[in-house]
């Protein structure tokens, strides 16, 4: 019998979106696997699922300082971002992400989502929105934000859980 491979959850999630990301990829995989479920560290395990959250249209930092050590691994890259206005938005982060990653490296799945943002975020837009000249994109902005609070769903967690089993 060929021996299950051994794998690990990092992930760094100031909000608890990503958390919430890695907790589904969890219930989704054989616990006995685990070598380890928590924030970002330098772990053995060859298959890797790491989180993220973006920032400037990339990983947060921990992240892609713990992505450029790695070598010779199987990662699966997943993340949050504030902004969940396309598919090719999530694309263009996650690839941003890549350039990070050393090409020893496979690359064997990825999976994003819009999350929450805290309330500041929607203050200050409200703030902004309050000046003369404020930015032409301010009420996309807000609408955005106000759409974001509902994520990650139900929905997003069980698309994520879908791609871990493929």
């Amino acid at each position: 019998m060929m021996e299950k491979e051994r794998y690990s959850i990092l992930y760094s999630s100031p909000t608890g979106n990503t958390k919430m990301l890695a907790e589904a990829i969890r219930d989704a995989l054989s616990e006995e696997d685990c070598d380890y479920f928590g924030p970002c560290k330098e772990v053995d395990s060859d298959m890797l699922y790491i989180g993220f959250w973006t920032d400037k249209g990339n990983a947060d930092a921990a992240t892609l300082k713990l992505l450029e050590t790695l070598k010779n691994k199987k990662i699966f890259l997943f993340g949050t971002a504030g902004f969940g206005v396309s598919e090719e938005y999530f694309q263009r982060i996650l690839n941003n992400v890549k350039i990070s990653i050393d090409a020893s490296n496979t690359i064997v799945g990825e999976y994003m989502c819009q999350g929450k943002m805290p309330q500041s975020v929607r203050d200050r837009y409200v703030k902004m929105k309050a000046q003369p000249d404020h930015m032409p994109n301010i009420d996309m902005l807000i609408e955005n934000f106000d759409q974001a609070l509902t994520h990650p769903d139900k929905n997003d967690l069980n698309n994520l859980k879908n791609k871990i089993k493929a």
